[in-house]
Parts: structure tokens; C-alpha cells; sequence
């Protein structure tokens, strides 16, 4: 028992000794649409804290290419065609993984804490 005590203690303290953070996947989108709906593909994306890298016009259509939080894609794909009158495609993967915003690793800690407290009951 003393030495699981002990262990559990000197992980807590260098845990909160490192400073954590918390990181979130962020994807690589390319959504391919025709050019009149260009403008409202990219507001879609930055309402879901997404990075415009580029845009490529290939005749009647164009491909923007962003990065966006994951978190921030689900239920993209239907707001994507409503927008678009279904003409607008996407395809998502991978691209890296970054810290989340202040405000958000503040909620999901508090979160967590209620979860605890819940649990504790």
C-alpha cells in the first residue's frame, strides 16, 4: 500500500509540475464547390475555426483547402450541402494536433471535475 500511495503521489506532482496541455486533431479539408458558392464555403469554415490555406479555381468549380479542429466538423457535411444546394463535396484526413484554446481546455477541465464529483456520489 505505501509504495502504490507514493507512486500515485510523485506522479501527481510531476504531472502538475509539467505544465499539461490539451491537443485536439486538427484535419486537412478540402471541399470542392462551384465558384458562386466559393465565398460561402469559406464562411462556413471559419465559423468552425478553420484556416483557409488556399483556394484553386479548376473552371467552373473551385477547391478550398483548409485545416479544421475536428471537434468543429461533425454535422459539417449537411450544413455544407444546404449551403450549396448539394453541389459542394468534401473529403477530410489527418493533418496534425494542436493545443486547444484557453476557453476551451477551461471547460472540458471543469467538465471533468463535475464528471468526478458526479462519480464520487
Amino acid at each position: 500500500m505505501a509504495f502504490i500511495a507514493a507512486a500515485r503521489g510523485a506522479f501527481r506532482e510531476g504531472y502538475l509540475k509539467s505544465k499539461p496541455v490539451i491537443l485536439e486533431p486538427i484535419m486537412k479539408v478540402d471541399v470542392e464547390t462551384p465558384a458562386e458558392y466559393q465565398g460561402a464555403v469559406m464562411g462556413l469554415l471559419n465559423q468552425r475555426r478553420g484556416i483557409i490555406v488556399g483556394s484553386q479555381d479548376e473552371g467552373p468549380s473551385c477547391v478550398v483547402e483548409a485545416r479544421v479542429p475536428l471537434a468543429e466538423m461533425f454535422g459539417f457535411s449537411t450544413i455544407l450541402r444546404s449551403s450549396t444546394q448539394g453541389k459542394a463535396q468534401f473529403t477530410m484526413e489527418l493533418g496534425t494536433y494542436k493545443q486547444v484554446p484557453q476557453s476551451i481546455a477551461e471547460e472540458l477541465a471543469k467538465k471533468a471535475a463535475d464528471g468526478k464529483k458526479n462519480t464520487a456520489k
